[in-house]
């Protein structure tokens, strides 16, 4: 008669819970993994406009002298200005933007007390023609007067043109150009952070790994 060991002929199993807990395992591990990411995501983004927030004076090459308005393109601006400037402004007030290739749209003389233009917590829409541009990526305010101006921001749009906002919130000083340049700052930006991403990428990784 043979006989046989029911207990050696079973093979282990590994119980409900621990299954459970290794797939919980996972599951928190790829969630970690998910938010280092993103983390790593919005520091880069956050890290390329650090540098452009804040208008500035022109660089001293600036001018508009050789600007030929004549163009096909029209673009619309739309310019607020902010609730703390004052009541209403009798200066002078000039506008001049572009692109990274050379091409600018100046609009002289934008100002119009007698049509309440430029009041406090006032919204004024201008339409302006001018070469056509590609992608806006700068644009500067020339102010001179004794009343003073404060915008809170202006935005261009632009046939070829995304729709930008240069956010101002201060006092234009007087009689300079002043504002925003994003053409090559922005590229440099993007170009630093396209360089520091895998090492972001590659630092989530690892803290993944010995979770």
């Amino acid at each position: 008669m043979l006989f046989f060991d029911s207990s050696a002929s079973r093979k282990s199993s590994p119980s409900p819970s621990h299954s459970i807990c290794s797939k919980s395992s996972n599951m928190f591990r790829a969630f970690s993994f998910l938010l280092l990411l993103q983390a790593s995501i919005v520091f880069t983004l956050s890290e390329a406009k650090l540098s452009i927030i804040h208008p500035e004076a022109a660089a001293k090459g600036f001018n508009v002298s050789n600007v030929q308005n004549a163009g096909s393109c029209s673009y619309t601006a739309v310019i607020t200005t902010s609730c703390s400037s004052t009541r209403y402004t009798r200066d002078q007030i000039s506008l001049s933007f572009g692109d990274a290739y050379g091409n600018q749209i100046y609009a002289p003389r934008l100002d119009d007390p007698s049509s309440r233009t430029f009041e406090r917590c006032s919204t004024d829409t201008f339409e302006i023609y001018g070469p056509c541009a590609y992608q806006i990526c700068y644009l500067y305010v020339y102010r001179t007067g004794l009343d003073g101006w404060k915008p809170e921001n202006v935005k261009i749009y632009g046939h070829n043109s995304r729709a930008v906002t240069f956010s101002y919130n201060t006092f234009i000083p007087s009689d300079l150009w002043y504002g925003f340049n994003w053409c090559n700052t922005a590229s440099s930006s993007a170009r630093k952070s396209a360089h520091r991403w895998p090492m972001y990428a590659i630092a989530a990784l690892f803290v993944f790994l010995i979770l």
